[in-house]
């Protein structure tokens, strides 16, 4: 049974570096499919034994959107294993994106009004997504590489994929992970002349980190809160689960601390991704 992953969501969060994603993932892509197609495209599809995943891409902009994709939705969750990707950012950010550019909302060049309606629009489709991720803070780049973590095949025994990512709050927490940490109470690097232009993953770094003894007690309770969840979520059958780090600017601290787990957490039978967001 193939698996299909639908990417939806707000005009400018991302849609099209998603889909691209997905193909890097070896999903078999297509974009803008008319949704009256969508189970006759899938079933045509998956007569072919290479093709296991699909992706298909949707938005605002094709005709009927509103008052068929619930009914199809439904046909293919019944005889496929689907899963809903619904993207999106804050208001400030789409507007500066669509400046940038200087590209027209496909429901209006008024794009604050444009922006509104859309959410109105695609509220009951959010509704009913599995995975709502938040865009505001990822370059095309970050987007893809967090993306591509998500569906990347599952090897050998691996029960999960887990994303690791290590952020800066000052920058906005990511809203699309399911466990945070927060390490700002630690001693910050960036106030250690010599440390300051550094990074969380060169040595002199991590050392200065974990010379603290509070710093090691943290890892240490964070490792013991992995190892009790990990195993919960494996028998639920959950498929992704994504583990913020945050400090102040994610360029020194959260990324140390992300390094330090990394290898630990692979014990655990899970696909095991890295994101650094704001590592400069």
């Amino acid at each position: 049974m193939p698996i299909i992953v639908i990417i939806t969501g707000l005009s400018g969060s991302g849609k099209t570096v998603a889909l691209r994603a997905l193909e890097d993932s070896d999903f078999y892509c297509v974009d803008n499919l008319p949704i009256a197609l969508f189970d006759s495209f899938v079933s045509g599809v998956s007569k072919y034994r290479e093709i296991k995943k699909i992706g298909i891409g949707i938005d605002i902009r094709e005709k009927g959107f509103l008052s068929d994709v619930n009914s199809v939705l439904k046909i293919l969750r019944d005889k496929y294993r689907t899963e809903i990707l619904f993207l999106e950012a804050e208001r400030d950010i789409l507007i500066r994106r669509f400046k940038e550019t200087r590209r027209p909302h496909p429901l209006g060049w008024n794009i604050e009004e444009a922006i509104q309606t859309e959410k109105g629009k695609l509220a009951p489709l959010r509704e009913a997504a599995d995975r709502i991720v938040d865009t505001s803070s990822f370059t095309p780049h970050q987007l893809r590489q967090f993306i591509t973590s998500l569906y990347k095949i599952h090897t050998g025994k691996k029960a999960m994929t887990v994303v690791l990512i290590s952020f800066g709050f000052k920058l906005g927490a990511p809203q699309n992970i399911d466990l945070l940490f927060d390490a700002r109470f630690l001693p910050n690097p960036n106030f250690v002349p010599e440390l300051k232009l550094l990074k969380g993953t060169d040595k002199s770094v991590s050392d200065y980190v974990f010379k603290h003894r509070t710093a090691k007690a943290y890892v240490k309770k964070i490792k013991e809160f992995i190892d009790f969840l990990m195993p919960l979520y494996i028998k639920e059958g959950r498929s992704y689960l994504t583990i913020g780090i945050g400090c102040t600017g994610g360029n020194h601290r959260s990324p140390a601390i992300v390094e330090k787990l990394k290898g630990y957490i692979r014990k655990h039978p899970i696909d095991l991704s890295i994101v650094h967001r704001d590592l400069n």
